[in-house]
């Protein structure tokens, strides 16, 4: 019929058979024989439809759909009935009914589900009158399509996470499932699907007592409540309408919620939502938690040659065996726990400052493993090498930080590249009498000169920092 009606157009425009033919794809007598008919007037025959095995049972697999049962199971139906069919034939009806836009209607009970997403809102001003750009995050509740919207900067899985939190008090109660896949947000998305945020979203679905589920595939009208939600406030509130800063925008977009958009009567199930939402809803939804969600911060992270990870500029030990893979991080306000494949591989304590090392030597190969005594000899004689003075101020911040000396001596020892181990030895004798032990003061003696400048420096007892 297609071909047909662009045969006949052309044909109009006064196009040469040979040019509709070439047009077309259609060799010349075919198009010959359809001009043909076009001028004595006669009308191209419709197509007639073949009736399929399946049709008489349409309404039959209409309501297995509506159960939610897949193509398999409804197969499996069919033959407990009697139908001598295959499986490939109920596949290519159920498609066939979905390609001429039939769908199930999916319904649900009180406070049984909601469905959530992000959707983009444009740019709007942040309450330091910068341009920002801004999403809206949208839960609405499937039975009564009561909504909560919510605009963010960000599209990070913790910001979706307090999004879900925020609805859920606005809501005063918990829905039994929340629907959250397909997300179109293209950085969340990106987030969502890693093992650690996945751990994450389930940490916290099990701390509220909720359940998240995933949408069909290809079945977007599983979601299509909540992305009507997103629809409707970006035509509805967005549109047209023009914000000081994000308090502004919150407190408009709260009052659009409680007086407009929730007080209408909805296009689908002509009720208004909050009526309800309140009288046969609310009362279905699971209790809010009584404690709060503890979030953690979590990541990935790069094993470095030197069984080390970094985090917030401190280095953290990893056993040797996956240097070069990606781990997954947890890190609360005192510990840090290392993951790979969903599997601890080590905890440490948090370590304060910056540039610290919190290391493990059984995250060492057996035979880079040196003992304390060892390494701290190695580095006494380093010292003493230098000069007597600078053996002490060895000593005497081995002394003062027993477990974090080794990037200060590790320092000085460096200098002796740039100065004499006089000049270097001098230095450390200055400092001593000014009870400095810091690897940047010791540098800057060497830098300025000062070693030279008389001091009052009495007799240091070596058995004193030796002990």
């Amino acid at each position: 019929m297609a071909d047909y009606t662009t045969i006949e157009t052309l044909w109009k425009k006064t196009k040469s058979k040979n040019e509709i033919a070439r047009i077309t794809g259609h060799n010349w007598r075919t198009v010959n024989k359809v001009i043909k008919k076009i001028e004595e007037g006669k009308g191209f025959p419709d197509k007639k439809p073949h009736p399929r095995k399946l049709d008489k049972y349409k309404d039959s697999i209409l309501q297995y759909l509506e159960q939610n049962l897949s193509g398999v199971r409804i197969h499996e139906k069919l033959l407990e009935r009697g139908v001598a069919i295959k499986y490939s034939t109920v596949k290519s009806f159920i498609a066939h009914i979905k390609r001429n836009d039939i769908f199930v209607r999916i319904h649900t009970k009180p406070g049984e589900e909601a469905q959530v997403d992000f959707g983009y809102a444009g740019y709007t001003l942040d309450n330091n009158k910068k341009r920002r750009k801004t999403w809206v995050f949208n839960m609405r509740l499937s039975y009564s399509r009561y909504d909560y919207f919510e605009a963010v900067y960000d599209q990070k899985v913790e910001t979706f996470i307090q999004c879900h939190i925020n609805a859920f008090n606005f809501f005063g109660g918990i829905p039994e499932f929340v629907k959250i896949d397909n997300l179109k947000a293209a950085i969340l998305h990106a987030n969502f699907y890693e093992p650690v945020y996945q751990k994450l979203y389930k940490q916290f679905a099990q701390h509220y007592g909720f359940n998240p589920i995933p949408c069909r595939i290809y079945s977007p009208n599983d979601k299509g409540k909540v992305e009507s939600g997103i629809k409707y406030v970006k035509t509805n509130f967005f549109a047209g309408r023009k914000f000081d800063n994000k308090d502004d925008l919150q407190k408009k977009l709260k009052d659009w919620i409680d007086k407009k958009c929730n007080c209408r009567v909805h296009g689908t199930t002509r009720k208004v939502p909050k009526e309800i939402f309140t009288t046969f809803e609310k009362p279905k939804l699971l209790a809010l938690p009584t404690d709060d969600f503890k979030f953690l911060d979590v990541g990935t992270r790069k094993v470095y040659h030197d069984c080390h990870i970094f985090v917030d500029y401190n280095y953290y030990s990893v056993p040797y065996k996956y240097v070069g893979k990606d781990v997954e991080i947890e890190l609360s306000k005192k510990l840090l726990k290392i993951f790979y494949n969903y599997q601890e591989i080590a905890c440490h304590p948090r370590v304060s400052g910056k540039g610290e090392f919190s290391t493990i030597n059984e995250h060492y190969p057996k035979y880079k493993i040196i003992s304390t005594t060892e390494y701290q000899e190695k580095y006494q004689a380093k010292m003493s090498k230098i000069g007597g003075f600078a053996e002490l101020i060895f000593l005497l911040i081995l002394q003062k930080n027993p477990n974090y000396w080794q990037r200060t001596v590790k320092g000085i020892v460096s200098l002796t590249k740039i100065y004499s181990a006089e000049i270097v030895n001098l230095s450390c004798k200055r400092a001593l009498s000014y009870n400095v032990h810091s690897y940047q003061i010791i540098k800057n003696i060497c830098k300025n000169g000062s070693y030279n400048l008389p001091i009052e420096f009495q007799e240091v007892n070596y058995e004193l920092y030796k002990n």
